[in-house]
């Protein structure tokens, strides 16, 4: 079976267009087991998203927090969160990724006033667990919606309508912390990991240090430390090596340039080093890739 990737932009902001400008509103059944490395990588957007774990065990990675994610349960990701997903088996997760505009015109009273709370508070996501009233009717309706969009035809207005009681329930029931500051700091943050993330993949066929990437975003090396593991949970250093054996990966498949040639021009010096990490990350060697891509 063909994987399923996530394409982001240099910012990491996912590139899929979900829906339509005039119904900016999607569905996806899938199995984030059948994602590359049984994840759905780092990345975010715009829209808000639901998601609903009905198979297998997740772990969702969503601000600064690592969550076990349970069969049955749900959560809900705001809008502009960096985000990522990890199964541990078989986890099929349908979701729908919708924008906030779909709810209400930006410039009306019901959009000030019910959407705009939630979308500019500082709450990365909201977990809605069975147990607890309210979340167990939010994970219901949206169940409904899930059997809608794989039964009903012209559901348009029905999903709308059901997507509106999500809000309702969900905006009643948050805890918003007053004020914004958070908010902005954690903009702020997010601002500065993004930055050393173009610094690494702008340089990263040459040698670079953590000094560096740090002063890309005129952060201390503890600094950028801090901020890489917070927002994605590994080191700056461990960032570059990653995207530099993705850059390989990539050359593996679409170049019949040597292992070695590779490796110097991803910014690995020592080819040796750079077959031991490719193993470490692909499970396999960079020759045994290359031929399983090219179906050998």
């Amino acid at each position: 079976m063909d994987h399923c990737v996530t394409v982001t932009d240099e910012t990491l902001r996912e590139t899929a267009v979900h829906g339509s400008s005039g119904y900016p509103f999607a569905y996806y059944p899938e199995n984030i087991w059948q994602f590359d490395f049984h994840r759905i990588d780092w990345h975010w957007h715009h829209e808000v998203e639901f998601i609903y774990f009905s198979e297998g065990s997740v772990f969702c990675f969503a601000g600064e927090d690592r969550i076990e994610m349970r069969q049955g349960s749900g959560i809900f990701i705001n809008s502009g969160v960096l985000h990522r997903f990890e199964a541990q088996e078989s986890a099929w997760a349908p979701n729908i990724v919708f924008s906030p505009y779909l709810l209400a015109a930006e410039d009306t009273f019901v959009y000030h006033k019910y959407i705009m709370p939630v979308i500019s508070s500082s709450v990365p996501y909201q977990v809605l667990e069975p147990q607890t009233g309210w979340q167990e009717q939010i994970l219901q309706i949206l169940l409904q919606i899930f059997d809608l969009q794989e039964t009903g035809e012209d559901c348009e207005l029905s999903t709308v309508r059901m997507l509106l009681e999500i809000w309702e329930l969900l905006a009643g029931n948050m805890d918003l912390p007053a004020g914004g500051s958070r908010l902005r700091r954690l903009t702020h943050k997010q601002a500065k990991l993004q930055t050393m993330m173009q610094f690494i993949h702008d340089h990263y066929m040459e040698e670079i240090t953590l000094e560096q990437i740090a002063a890309s975003a005129s952060l201390s090396k503890s600094g950028a430390l801090h901020i890489f593991r917070s927002g994605i949970h590994i080191s700056p250093v461990a960032y570059l090596i990653r995207h530099r054996l993705a850059q390989a990966a990539e050359q593996l498949q679409a170049t019949q340039k040597s292992i070695s040639s590779i490796a110097a021009d991803t910014g690995f010096s020592d080819a040796g080093y750079f077959c031991r990490k490719f193993r470490q990350q692909y499970h396999m060697s960079a020759s045994a890739y290359r031929q399983k891509k090219w179906g050998k």
